[in-house]
């Protein structure tokens, strides 16, 4: 059974799902978009903003009609929704995902026989929101939209799909499975890690009363919003791409021990360093006009605390 090109299926409807599909819908009117997800209330959000087309019951035959079909669920389970997509799926379909580690669901692909229809994909890109009432559009503009393809994919399927990301406003980047886990690895995973137990430090060193969270400012909720993501993905991540992660934290452990040992000793050209080769790095970031972490514009105005302030600043004409 042949497809159309523009029919698209998604296994999972959720941030980055929903995100994909409405950017499908939102470039093709016409498109056919179906989707399964196991909370239905998403689907009925999706078809009432006109995003499906239908709504499947299941893994099932209707999966038939499309071409692509997106796995966008945790990525443990992805690997675990495979058997059924193989069972309900046309002979010229192509399986992507969106999971951030790719060698698990590779050895699975493999080893169903599937890895002339597989294409790996990874949106670097999210919110600490969740769910499909949060997706939209706009999330896939601009970033880095990882794809890992198998090599026995015929090289035109390879290309309409990065033409397909394109239209997204993404960037496509092409990834062999293990350098993609290494660098997601160290940009995404192990700052999760940091970020969730430097939250339970506070949690757990805080006072009776609350002193710590109740000041916590700026910069602490800076680099701890990502633990407000959702622990069921990262617990997947963390299982699925262990070995980078615990590579990635020995080093980091290791790095930490020796930046305390600098400020313990009060080595004030260590300790200045430290944080001058950081910022030197991380400002050149701001360079960088396309990708997760965008050039920066930053306007600050001083304003006084009382109603009404924000709004006479927004109103003002040039």
């Amino acid at each position: 059974m042949s497809t159309a090109e523009n029919a698209y299926g998604f296994i999972g409807l959720g941030l980055i799902g929903g995100s994909i599909a409405r950017a499908i819908r939102q470039n093709d009117p016409e498109a056919y978009i179906l989707a399964y997800n196991p909370s239905r209330n998403s689907l009925d959000e999706a078809l009432a903003d006109g995003v499906l087309s239908e709504a499947a019951d299941g893994i099932d035959d209707t999966f038939k009609k499309c071409h692509y079909i997106f796995l966008c669920a945790p990525v443990g389970s992805n690997t675990d929704n495979l058997p059924a997509v193989k069972a309900h799926m046309s002979d010229d379909a192509i399986i992507t995902d969106i999971g951030s580690v790719k060698t698990g669901i590779h050895n699975a692909v493999v080893g169903l026989g599937l890895s002339s229809h597989f294409i790996g994909g990874h949106p670097m890109t999210g919110s600490e929101r969740t769910k499909y009432r949060n997706s939209k559009a706009s999330l896939l503009e601009n970033a880095y939209y990882i794809l890992a393809p198998e090599k026995e994919v015929p090289k035109k399927e390879v290309e309409a799909f990065r033409k397909l990301v394109e239209s997204f406003h993404s960037i496509p980047l092409i990834l062999d499975n293990d350098l993609h886990d290494y660098v997601t690895g160290a940009v995404s995973h192990v700052p999760h890690v940091v970020s969730a137990t430097l939250v339970n430090l506070v949690r757990e060193s805080d006072t009776d009363d609350g002193v710590m969270k109740m000041i916590a400012a700026g910069g602490f909720k800076d680099i701890t919003r990502i633990s407000s993501s959702s622990p069921t993905m990262w617990q997947h991540i963390c299982l699925t791409n262990k070995d980078n992660i615990v590579k990635l934290l020995d080093r980091y452990i290791a790095d930490l021990q020796a930046n305390r040992d600098k400020i313990a000793s009060a080595d004030k050209d260590a300790i200045y360093e430290l944080f001058d080769s950081a910022r030197k790095y991380r400002d050149s970031f701001s360079d960088v006009h396309s990708g997760p972490i965008m050039q920066e514009f930053v306007l600050h105005i001083d304003i006084a605390d009382h109603p009404g302030a924000i709004a006479e600043v927004a109103d003002l004409q040039p």
